[in-house]
């Protein structure tokens, strides 16, 4: 069994603030540490559950987060990026039995995380067929349109409600939650043991049904921050103002709307 592990920072037990998620400033040593410690436990839940090879894509900023030595033998980690639409899945395939996440965080627009965004910071929502995305949205989309079910995941509250919302049967683990520029969190020793056995029950169950509801057609909308940010994507081809912040595009294939984004929100 394949498992694919697509790991942020921004939901990861214990953080706060931006400081934490930036490679730039001294507290990221300590949250990258957290963040490989709960990719750790998920690889070591997957392999409890009989996985013969985990595959992590390290999905945070840089891509390059994830203390290497502390990840098990079996394991595969793709790192940096690569410019192909898949993004924060990039490397997943039909060969994989299942996907999970770790670190996920609420959407733009939302109050559940301190940090909590869509993409990048310039996005002030991200909307498909009109309703509020988060990044757990399209990724799960995305491990869909190879036919991989998504399993678990672990991440703030909001994130974690939406995403048994939207996926029938996915387990989840609430690590935080926020209120204003606050976050109350579970301990990182005790969200490594739920990530660890929550990942183990979820794949030593029935998960093949653990698929999101697709659509005929797509529509994303992105609301910018700025209206100079909306006139600049405007001219991908296929996309149209939406307002004076927002573009939007719709295609009937889904893996469009993703190669879409990949040039709309830069």
């Amino acid at each position: 069994m394949k498992v694919f592990i697509s790991a942020d920072i921004e939901g990861t037990a214990g953080i706060a603030h931006w400081n934490e998620a930036e490679r730039t400033h001294p507290d990221w040593a300590e949250f990258r540490a957290l963040m490989t410690g709960e990719v750790v436990a998920a690889c070591e839940g997957a392999r409890a559950a009989g996985a013969t090879e985990v595959v992590i894509k390290d999905a945070h900023d840089s891509g390059r987060n994830l203390l290497l030595d502390r990840l098990p033998d079996y394991v595969r980690i793709v790192r940096g990026w690569s410019g192909h639409p898949d993004e924060m899945m990039f490397g997943i395939d039909a060969g994989f039995a299942a996907a999970i996440y770790t670190g996920y965080h609420s959407k733009a627009g939302a109050e559940g995380n301190p940090l909590a965004h869509t993409s990048n910071l310039r996005i002030s929502r991200l909307l498909l067929n009109g309703e509020v995305a988060s990044e757990f949205t399209f990724n799960a989309l995305c491990a869909a349109g190879y036919g991989v079910p998504s399993v678990f995941l672990a991440g703030d509250v909001g994130i974690c409600a939406e995403a048994r919302a939207m996926v029938p049967g996915l387990a989840t683990v609430e690590t935080l939650d926020g209120r204003g520029r606050a976050a109350t969190s579970i301990s990182p020793a005790w969200s490594r043991r739920l990530i660890r056995e929550g990942v183990a029950a979820a794949l030593s169950g029935d998960f093949a049904q653990a698929l999101p509801a697709t659509a005929d057609r797509y529509e994303v909308v992105i609301e910018f921050s700025t209206p100079t940010e909306a006139y600049r994507a405007a001219w991908y081809p296929g996309a149209r103002a939406h307002g004076p912040r927002a573009v939007a595009f719709e295609h009937r294939e889904f893996s469009e709307i993703l190669r879409a984004l990949l040039f709309l929100k830069v």
